[in-house]
Formats: C-alpha cells, sequence, structure tokens
C-alpha cells in the first residue's frame, strides 16, 4: 500500500517568524528552490541543454553510413565518431560532478554547455576523420558537464515538495528526446548534409548560454580542493571498465577482454581506497555506505542493463527473425519510449505524495512482467502483439525511473549534490554498456532467435532483481545516515 506523504516540508521555526508577513502562501520557504518565473526559466534553458546532449548520443549512430562515403573510410572507422563521444562522457562524468560540489553546479554547467556548443561548432567544421573524432571527444566533455549536475540543479530548481516532479519531467524529456532521436536525424539527413546534424546545436546552444546566466540557481561552493589524482585514477577505472565490458561480445581477444577488467579492478581498488581517507571524495564512496544510496546504485544498474538489452536485440529480432523493415522496426520500438515520456511526469508527481520505494517496486515489477511477455511472443506476432508488450516494459520502466531518481539524489547530503547526480549518470551508463555487452555474447553463442529469448529472459531476471533491491529500500527510510 502507498503510504501518502506530505505535500510541503515542514517549515523551520526561525524561517517562520522571519518571514515577511506580505510573502504568498504558497511560495517556498527561503532557500527551498527559485521562485517563478525564474524557475520556468532555469528549466528552459535546462530543457534545451538536455535535448541537445540528449540528441547527440542518439544521431551520430544514423549518420555513420553517410559519414562513412563522404570521408571515404571503414565502417570500422566511422565508429570511432560515436565511440569518442560515449568515452569522453563516461570518463569525465565524475570528475565534473565533483567539480560542481568545489566551485558551484551552475559554473559546471553553464561551461559545459558553452564547450558543448563551440565543439558542436568544430564537428559540423570538420572534413577529416580526425578533426571530427577530437571535435566529438570535446563535445563529450561538454555533455558531461551537462548531465553531470543536471540532477543536482533539479534539487536547486524545484522546492523539496516538488522535488519528483521535476526529476519526472527530466525522465521525460530524455524519453521523448531519445525516441525522437532517430526519426530528427534522418529529416535532417533528408534535406542536408551530415553536418547540420551537429550546426543545429549552436544557435540553440546560445540561446541556452544567455538564458542559463540569467536563471540558473547559485549552489554554495563545499570549499574543498579538487582532486586530479582521484580524476586520473577515476577516468582511468571506468574507461577501463567500459572497454572491457564491450569487449564481451567477441570484438576482442580474450586475453585484452581479461587484461582491461582485471586492470579496472587493481585501479579501481587504489581509487576506493585512496577515497576512504577523505572527507568528501571525488567518486562518492562514502555515500555508497549508505544502504539507501547503495540499494537505489544497484537497482539503477540492473534496471538500465534490462532497457538496454530490449533496445540492443529487439531490432535484430524484428529484422532478421520475422522479416520486419527497418521503418517496421523502428515503429514498433517507439512504444517503450513513449509510455515512459507520457508516465514519467506522473510517477513525478506521485513520488512528491507516496512512498518512492514501493513506486520504484511496482515499476519494476511491470518491467519484468513486460520483458516475460516479449519472451511469450508468438511465432509470427501481429504489430499490437509486439506493442502492448513494448508499452507495458515502458511503463514499468517509466514508474521506476523517476521515483528511483528522487531516491537517489534526495538521500545524499544537499552539499554532496553532485557526487549524487555525478552517480546516477554513470550507473545508467554502466547498467545500459553491461546490458549490450550481455546481447553481444549471448548473439556470439546462439541464433538471433533463440538469443533474443535468453537475452529478454534475462532483462526479466535483471529487473526482477531490481525490484527485490527497490523493495529493500522501504525498511532503510527514515534510518539514521
Amino acid at each position: 500500500m502507498l503510504h501518502a506523504m506530505p505535500d510541503h516540508p515542514i517549515p523551520d521555526p526561525a524561517a517562520v517568524r522571519t518571514a515577511p508577513p506580505s510573502a504568498p502562501p504558497s511560495a517556498p520557504p527561503p532557500g527551498d528552490g527559485l521562485p517563478v518565473p525564474q524557475r520556468y526559466w532555469a528549466v528552459l534553458t535546462m530543457t534545451v541543454a538536455l535535448v541537445m546532449a540528449v540528441l547527440d548520443g542518439a544521431i551520430a549512430n544514423i549518420a555513420l553510413p553517410t559519414i562513412e562515403k563522404s570521408f571515404a573510410i571503414s565502417a570500422a572507422d566511422s565508429i570511432w565518431v560515436v565511440n569518442a563521444y560515449q568515452m569522453a562522457v563516461t570518463v569525465s562524468l565524475f570528475p565534473f560532478a565533483s567539480l560542481g560540489d568545489i566551485v558551484g553546479y551552475r559554473r559546471v554547467y553553464w561551461g559545459g554547455l558553452l564547450v558543448f556548443t563551440l565543439a558542436s561548432a568544430a564537428c559540423a567544421l570538420s572534413d577529416t576523420l580526425l578533426t571530427l573524432t577530437l571535435a566529438r571527444v570535446l563535445q563529450g566533455f561538454g555533455g558531461a558537464g551537462i548531465m553531470s549536475v543536471n540532477i543536482a540543479l533539479v534539487r536547486y530548481i524545484y522546492p523539496q515538495a516538488q522535488l519528483g516532479r521535476g526529476v519526472g519531467y527530466n525522465a521525460m524529456i530524455v524519453a521523448v528526446t531519445s525516441a525522437a532521436g532517430p526519426s530528427i536525424a534522418a529529416l535532417i539527413l533528408s534535406v542536408a548534409s551530415w553536418q547540420w546534424l551537429f550546426a543545429v546545436n549552436v544557435p540553440l546552444g546560445l540561446v541556452a548560454l544567455v538564458i542559463a546566466a540569467r536563471s540558473l540557481p547559485d549552489s554554495p561552493p563545499s570549499g574543498h580542493r579538487f582532486d586530479f589524482v582521484g580524476a586520473g585514477l577515476s577516468a582511468l577505472t571506468i574507461g577501463l571498465l567500459i572497454t572491457g565490458f564491450k569487449g564481451v561480445d567477441g570484438s576482442q581477444p580474450g586475453w585484452m577482454v581479461g587484461l582491461q577488467l582485471a586492470a579496472a579492478l587493481a585501479v579501481g581498488t587504489v581509487l576506493v581506497r585512496r577515497s576512504q581517507a577523505q572527507a568528501a571524495p571525488l567518486v562518492p564512496v562514502d555515500l555508497l555506505r549508505r544502504p539507501i544510496f547503495a540499494l537505489t546504485v544497484v537497482t539503477s544498474v540492473c534496471s538500465f542493463a534490462t532497457q538496454a538489452i530490449a533496445f540492443v536485440a529487439m531490432p535484430f529480432y524484428f529484422e532478421d527473425v520475422i522479416g520486419r523493415s527497418l521503418a517496421e522496426s523502428g515503429l514498433l520500438m517507439t512504444p517503450w519510449p513513449l509510455a515512459v515520456a507520457v508516465v514519467a511526469p506522473v510517477a513525478g508527481r506521485l513520488a512528491d505524495r507516496y512512498d518512492p520505494s514501493v513506486l520504484s517496486a511496482v515499476g519494476l515489477t511491470l518491467l519484468a512482467l513486460g520483458m516475460a511477455s516479449l519472451v511469450l511472443l508468438p511465432a509470427a506476432p501481429h504489430s499490437l502483439d509486439v506493442a502492448w508488450r513494448m508499452a507495458l516494459a515502458g511503463f514499468g520502466f517509466g514508474l521506476f525511473q523517476t521515483p528511483n531518481n528522487k531516491i537517489l539524489v534526495s538521500s545524499a547530503p544537499k552539499e554532496r549534490s553532485g557526487g549524487a547526480s555525478g552517480i546516477q549518470s554513470t550507473a545508467r551508463l554502466l547498467g545500459q554498456t553491461l546490458g549490450a555487452a550481455a546481447v553481444g555474447l549471448i548473439f556470439g553463442l546462439l541464433p538471433k532467435d533463440s538469443g533474443t529469448l535468453v537475452a529478454t529472459a534475462l532483462g526479466a531476471v535483471l529487473s526482477a532483481v531490481a525490484g527485490v533491491s527497490s523493495v529493500l529500500r522501504r525498511r532503510e527510510r527514515g534510518r539514521p545516515a
């Protein structure tokens, strides 16, 4: 049963005594979110930046064949356009999140948006694979600056009583942008060259920079020094993990995969031991000591691995097993992100009123049922057979994601919101990498028809494990950190 929670936090008596008599009763307490209309302008600039960052992670895949022909390179070489961006984002999330704690989230976000905008122009002007790849690395660093402190800024933009609403709105933007990304890329490529995929970011970025400078909230600096050694160890650990996991699909020799994962474990051990002696470490191992925080990270990794399994495996099933066209495959995938976009804002409002752990568990149960129903697809399924199953899984994922993110960011002290935001983004990327690697490994061992069934069943199991983890969080609520 969902337990109702108060709509507004209990006010500080001192703040009540000093509040001006003319303050409207609906206004948040001082320091609790931004006033209207500044809040709306801040949400607008964050929406534009988030759309650009998410789109650039999706549209480049569609442009690879065109870029391959434009530069007269091999398909394998063209993939560096995608890998360069992904690796740059992944290895720099923790350093930028830590920098946000130190100098303020607004500065890191604005700087990331500036770098992303300039790098987009550099991508559009690139005339060789090398210059494009370098520009994509720079763009990835800018994207990491945006994504690393995104959730942390939401905590300062919205009042505490509306935090779930803000997180839900972010989830909706990501879902809609992810769903529309391939279509937007195809539309641009049908009327213009691939360079315009990046050039469109420039005017949007410039407008967002102006609005951000006037509307984004300030956050108090922590006063800690930036840990350059920790940043290097963090980047090396995450980079080795990602490349090692990607090689599990058979694209790298087994000895190389083992060497990278062993090196990641060794470097990561040094990083963790070093971080344990720090009051506010760059990689927030201190937050991971909190059971509710650690369980939330496990839940996030498992659920995003489930989503990645579905998004990687199902297109192969649609096109190679049941013979659907590329366009039909895209349409059959659409119900998932569309359901997320519809339910995420609703889940955010519910998370402000009811126990988010229970909401997450319900969502993960529906996700597991949706994945299990995909395993039971008939041999020649009708489009509706596929659509309702994908929508059920997407509905469950959307109902889970927003409350889970609210738990993660609110279970950390407010001054450590950057670390919480960074680990949320890293958990998402690790989950997606693990899910894609699992599909690659399964497809390397089994035919695509049976391989899809095994991969989808694995996704159902992972979402069930995530559901158990979500339930375990309930007993941690109210315990001292």
